[in-house]
């Protein structure tokens, strides 16, 4: 059997006429660039994150980028974030001129350890990003706790948790401000790049606007030193229809997730998700840890079942931030978890057969590299 790790085909049948209909309004219109349908879309998302305001941009990483920038963070700037996340929630910071300040995780959800926040402050540090990664919003009430007692702003990157809660609230409707991505593989995704920032500020949400479109008000009038990074319309009717069927899809997605716990429990060399009695979990990515991953991995793949690795190196262990000092050991739950993670097969219309493949051919796996 064949199983891939990403299968859009279902999804893209269940939305086809809506998104048909949608795009030929576009196209008859022309309004390809900032268009009623990407207003309409950014009045849905905010209201479905629970905030009031949201700005479309042209990828997660400009929205992050946009976000550092609003909050006036600039040169000699420090801002904390986890080692354990994908390159784009460091960069955005890089952009800025300011530096990127690595914090250890926690070992049961991979996110933002709080308890190790504190020793990372300095008076130069400006804003904490804690990245809600796989699915599973950070543990904000901490994170926030010990940013507003440092006078810190916090940016929520929540590229991979569209529709997850935290406390009975949105992801997104936590912090000062937030960042998502519309990747296609995201539980959200366009068709192509697109991003989104979401915020309660209204002076956040303004300067948002600018930068986003050469720093204007008027067409003519540039007010700040802004950039071109823009919702096009067509993704944003692609998103809109999708936006509709996004808790249902992650209902799906939590299913699959119940169907693959089942067939994996009680494999003491299979360690599952946590998820968090707080909060719920929308399976954007399914990570398990497991010994001689690297050779899992590659057998995994040789009988068919397509999985990925979410991340094989920490940030603080990545060339492109060698010139910041840090070695291996600094950050050992992340630097564990990096050589223990595995990404297996995630999306909402799986079917059961190929959920009992994949932990099937796992397991055997497992037993057969075990050390």
């Amino acid at each position: 059997m064949k199983v891939e790790f990403i299968d859009f085909s279902e999804q893209y049948h269940t939305i086809k006429a809506e998104i048909d209909v949608g795009l030929k309004k576009v196209f008859e219109k022309g309004n390809f660039i900032l268009g009623q349908e990407a207003k309409d879309f950014e009045n849905e998302f905010a209201k479905y994150c629970e905030t009031k305001y949201a700005v479309g941009v042209n990828s997660g990483t400009d929205a992050l980028y946009l976000a550092v920038s609003a909050l006036d963070i600039d040169v000699g700037d420090e801002v904390i974030l986890p080692t354990f996340t994908f390159i784009a929630t460091a960069l955005c910071i890089s952009y800025t001129g300011a530096k990127p300040v690595f914090v250890d995780v926690e070992e049961d959800t991979y996110n933002l350890d709080p308890k190790k926040l504190k020793a990372a402050i300095t008076k130069r540090t400006k804003a904490i990003i804690p990245v809600h990664i796989y699915g599973q919003s950070a543990n904000m009430k901490e994170i926030l706790s010990i940013a507003r007692k440092h006078n810190l702003k916090v940016i929520e990157d929540a590229a991979q948790a569209h529709g997850a809660t935290y406390k009975g609230k949105r992801v997104g409707s936590l912090g000062d401000v937030a960042c998502f991505s519309f990747y296609p593989t995201k539980s959200l995704g366009a068709f192509g790049d697109a991003g989104m920032i979401v915020t309660n500020d209204d002076k956040t949400y303004k300067k948002c606007l600018m930068l986003r479109d050469y720093g204007r008000e008027g067409r003519y009038e540039h007010k700040i030193k802004g950039y071109n990074s823009r919702l096009d319309t067509v993704q944003a009717v692609v998103l809109s229809a999708k936006l509709k069927r996004l808790d249902e899809w992650n209902r799906m997605r939590n299913k699959n997730v119940s169907h693959y716990c089942e067939l994996l429990a009680g494999e003491k060399d299979i360690k599952l998700p946590k998820i968090k009695k707080d909060r719920t979990h929308v399976f954007q990515t399914f990570a398990v840890r497991v010994r001689n991953r690297d050779k899992i991995c590659e057998a995994m793949n040789q009988q068919g079942i397509s999985v990925l690795i979410h991340y094989p190196i920490p940030l603080h262990l990545q060339e492109a931030y060698k010139d910041l000092g840090y070695k291996k050991g600094d950050f050992p739950i992340a630097e564990l978890t990096a050589n223990e993670i595995i990404s297996l097969p995630m999306y909402p219309h799986m079917k059961k057969a190929q959920i009992e493949y994949v932990c099937h051919t796992l397991k055997r796996l497992v037993k057969t590299y075990r050390t």
